[in-house]
């Protein structure tokens, strides 16, 4: 795993979750870290796709079974209006289906509600520069649907819109290597590394890593010693 970057201005976190006792006492835990602020907080998911219609943070951390508006369908919905935003699911436990969708939904990964303080903060960080935080049994599964062709959609996307650098990057991202790896395999910083990985999402209407991930794969484009 590589280090979380330090954003050089703070992380504007939105927390969303029905239990207000439960967000005072992670808005207590974050406020300890100055390279993160919280600027509100939800207790649905309706009220957090208004937050962000306002003020759109950088992070949300999402619960997913909450009243009015599920944090499911709340990522879905702040995704497809917001694309830069991150979501980080917040869940008690690991194994919840639920988790699969939201990923495939655009989360860039889930942290449990009994995690460590630094495991949280770092888990923020690490979604903010980019990269997603997902086991690698739940992101496989997620790579496994996107490469079948059923899962693919009428219109889809065409890598000819990449150039020859973005090309490389999404070869790295298909091996599952980190920002930093990448840039310490092209010789390039890990910032232009980032910008990369937001157009190729952007140019194939992705929304994350792990469906970059996957297709990838799907279109032959991996990144393997003998492939030239």
């Amino acid at each position: 795993m590589s280090n979380p970057v330090k954003s050089e201005s703070p992380i504007r976190v939105l927390l969303v979750d029905d239990h207000q006792l439960f967000r005072q006492g992670v808005r207590a835990v974050l406020n300890q870290a100055q390279e993160i602020v919280v600027i509100g907080e939800a207790e649905n998911g309706q009220a957090a796709i208004d937050f962000c219609a306002a003020d759109c943070p950088d992070v949300v951390l999402m619960d997913i079974n909450m009243p009015v508006c599920s944090g499911l369908e709340a990522t879905r919905v702040i995704k497809q209006r917001y694309p830069d935003v991150k979501i980080l699911i917040l869940t008690v436990s690991g194994a919840e289906e639920s988790l699969f969708d939201a990923v495939k939904s655009g989360a860039s990964g889930y942290v449990l509600k009994n995690a460590r303080p630094a495991d949280v903060m770092e888990s923020i960080q690490r979604v903010f520069a980019g990269e997603p935080v997902i086991p690698s049994d739940l992101a496989m599964h997620i790579i496994t649907e996107f490469s079948t062709p059923k899962a693919v959609a009428p219109e889809r996307p065409q890598v000819d819109a990449l150039t020859e650098r973005e090309l490389e990057v999404l070869r790295k991202l298909s091996g599952g290597a980190t920002n930093r790896e990448i840039a310490q395999a092209l010789f390039i910083s890990e910032n232009t590394v980032r910008n990369h990985v937001r157009n190729i999402l952007e140019k194939l209407h992705l929304n994350n890593r792990v469906q970059a991930a996957a297709y990838a794969l799907r279109e032959g484009f991996t990144d393997h010693p003998e492939e030239k």
